[in-house]
């Protein structure tokens, strides 16, 4: 997605490792929290966006992990001070969720049955009325998340047409 419509992939899991691994001052809290398989404080997540965002030369961005709450929502619309224009929403099983995070083999300290499913607890519960958000003001593009990357990816074209993101 990022090559084909231009955006610049910002995770929010890759930020917060990335203040892990280099002994920010929130580094010990966001490694225990995620450890615990639970969402870190909204207001750190933020910031670490913000500072990505700041730092780029680009103007489009496709934010990954990014809100897992209806908290994470509102912090980044109050500290950004705009809304996307458009989500997506990988709907995808959850024994195929599980198969995936534990197949990956990216030596993650939350790749473990017990994390995975304490994180999928946490998705359902904190998640889904960011989907409900977002679906409301017509925002939301459910993409089906089974099949192959590609298959996935042909399915994701659709949202970036309507968005006018295609070139």
């Amino acid at each position: 997605m990022v090559e084909t419509f231009g955006f610049t992939h910002l995770s929010a899991g890759d930020l917060l490792r990335k203040a892990i691994s280099s002994n920010s001052e929130n580094g010990a809290m966001i490694l225990n929290t995620i450890k615990e398989g639970k969402i870190v404080p909204s207001e750190v997540t933020v910031k670490l966006i913000l500072k990505a965002i700041e730092s780029s030369e680009n103007d489009r961005f496709l934010f990954d992990g990014f809100p897992r709450s209806e908290e994470n929502r509102m912090a980044y619309e109050r500290v950004v001070g705009i809304e996307p224009d458009f989500v997506l929403f990988f709907d995808c099983p959850e024994e195929e969720m599980v198969k995936r995070v534990l197949n990956r083999n990216q030596g993650r300290v939350d790749d473990n049955i017990d994390t995975v499913k304490e994180r999928l607890k946490v998705f359902t519960a904190l998640n889904l009325p960011v989907i409900e958000y977002y679906s409301e003001k017509g925002k939301l593009y459910k993409i089906d998340a089974t099949g192959t990357e590609d298959e996935i990816f042909e399915r994701v074209r659709p949202a970036f047409a309507a968005w006018r993101y295609v070139f």
